[in-house]
């Protein structure tokens, strides 16, 4: 079993209650386990180091370049299979890997991680300006802007208050159907531009909350759990 190779900056994150994870998931040694959301690999790398030879791990991800820095990280681990999937597959996708095992345990780690949030080009972070997408899967779906183009006005305005918890979202609803009448959006830049003008009790200099990333990612908080299965 190999090491797996070093990645770079934008391939590390650092999952946080790991332990806490991992102990509610009352590890057996030789068990078949799934992380139902990779990232970057950190929970499943703890349990394939807790596991003994014949432990196996199912790792699933939305994110095709998580699914790409794990097979290069993980590239000679024998006990992990990686794949490109959502967690909403779990029913079919746990059966067709267990190879006549029952899965005892599955654990969930939700959210946008690091990497995510520090490639501007994925349109997670209002920090660095780049294509207002904000998709889990590049591939897959519609991004933002596009969502953007087309919601009414109260769909916008329920998104940010909801997902947001933003108590202006009206006024950043009608900023944004406001400014899409001049011209379509695009940049998650011109996008905090909006929501700074229309929101003039935020402090000078803060981000936004992420309401319309969390709307594509289907998650409203980030949340960390796990599930032992009997």
């Amino acid at each position: 079993m190999g090491r797996g190779r070093s990645a770079s900056r934008l391939d590390e994150h650092t999952p946080v209650l790991a332990a806490e994870a991992l102990a509610g998931l009352a590890l057996e040694a030789g068990g078949y386990y799934v992380d139902a959301t990779f990232g970057r690999g950190g929970h499943t790398s703890l349990l394939l180091q807790a596991l003994g030879r014949e432990g196996r791990v199912l790792a699933l991800d939305r994110d095709p370049q998580a699914i790409a820095a794990g097979r290069q990280r993980f590239a000679d681990e024998m006990r992990l299979t990686l794949v490109h999937a959502s967690f909403a597959d779990l029913g079919t996708l746990v059966p067709a890997h267990a190879h006549d095992r029952a899965c005892r345990g599955v654990l969930f780690d939700l959210g946008v991680s690091s990497p995510q949030l520090d490639d501007p080009q994925r349109g997670f972070s209002f920090r660095a300006d780049g294509p207002l997408d904000m998709r889990m899967d590049p591939t897959r779906g519609e991004p933002v802007s596009a969502w953007l183009a087309r919601a009414g006005l109260d769909e916008i305005r329920q998104v940010i208050a909801t997902l947001g918890e933003e108590r202006f979202a009206r006024r950043v609803a009608q900023a944004i159907v406001a400014a899409r009448r001049e011209r379509a959006l695009s940049r998650t830049g011109e996008l905090a531009g909006l929501v700074a003008a229309a929101v003039r009790t935020r402090e000078p200099g803060s981000i936004p909350r992420p309401a319309l990333s969390r709307r594509c990612a289907c998650s409203s908080t980030t949340r960390r759990a796990s599930s032992s299965a009997a």
